[in-house]
């Protein structure tokens, strides 16, 4: 299993880090600055990305499997998932929220402590034919009406720039996770396997996965679904979730 792990990194990781290829798996390893990460890959124009939060009695998914549980009597397989954002002791989102173009809570603009209230924080969005991340007061001006949106923060990356206040010198490590948008179209998603500061965090973004702007999601709880990779991670309750949805052929659903 480990030589064939690392066969795949040496045939598909270059394609798969490089724009406008195709890729054999949505999740793959990699390793930069000698810290091991799973990333994963989606194209908005290919790939069925949704966000989930509350089943439809109103309460919280809370992890990966009763969402796949929604999901399958209506035919849906749950190909990818990661928690979307941070959130409240009830497990509600602690800034805006969009879903199915539906605002489901509002945009924080707060000062406080903590990573979500490091200024600037920002919005991860997108519909069926695009994606992007935002500064959060840029985002609520602009005027744009996304099928989902979730508000995390800080910014790790904001045109090519590092978050202003993310040092070299950081030395808080915690596990992380982050998404990252280039292209307006193609989506990146990346956990680390392993404690890793907000410096190194950020310049994987931005210098190995080629994303001029991503956003911080969460740390300590991140939690991965990769069934290609068989992750299912269940540390504990989360809110938010981002999810990548497959339908069975017409072929396939008629047998």
């Amino acid at each position: 299993m480990f030589i064939f792990t690392k066969l795949l990194m040496r045939v598909f990781l270059p394609l798969f880090l490089s724009a406008g290829t195709a890729w054999a798996e949505p999740c793959l390893p990699l390793t930069e600055e000698g810290i091991n990460y799973v990333v994963c890959r989606f194209d908005t124009k290919r790939s069925d990305l949704r966000l989930f939060w509350q089943q439809p009695g109103g309460q919280p998914y809370g992890g990966f499997a009763p969402l796949r549980a929604q999901l399958q009597p209506k035919g849906e397989t749950l190909e990818f998932a990661m928690n979307a954002g941070m959130f409240q002791e009830d497990l509600s989102p602690v800034g805006l929220y969009i879903q199915e173009g539906r605002l489901l809570h509002p945009a924080n603009m707060r000062n406080g402590p903590g990573n979500f209230h490091m200024k600037p924080n920002g919005i991860f969005y997108f519909s069926q034919t695009s994606a992007g991340v935002m500064e959060t007061g840029r985002f609520l001006q602009s005027g744009l009406k996304p099928d989902y949106a979730t508000q995390s923060g800080p910014l790790l990356v904001a045109n090519n720039q590092l978050h202003p206040k993310i040092e070299p010198t950081g030395t808080s490590e915690k596990i992380r996770n982050g998404v990252g948008v280039r292209d307006n179209h193609e989506v990146i998603f990346a956990i680390s396997e392993a404690p890793v500061t907000f410096f190194r965090f950020a310049r994987l973004f931005r210098d190995r996965l080629h994303c001029p702007d991503a956003l911080f999601l969460d740390g300590s709880i991140s939690s991965l679904y990769a069934p290609s990779l068989n992750r299912d991670d269940q540390w504990r309750p989360i809110g938010p979730i981002v999810g990548a949805v497959s339908k069975p052929t017409q072929g396939a659903a008629g047998k």
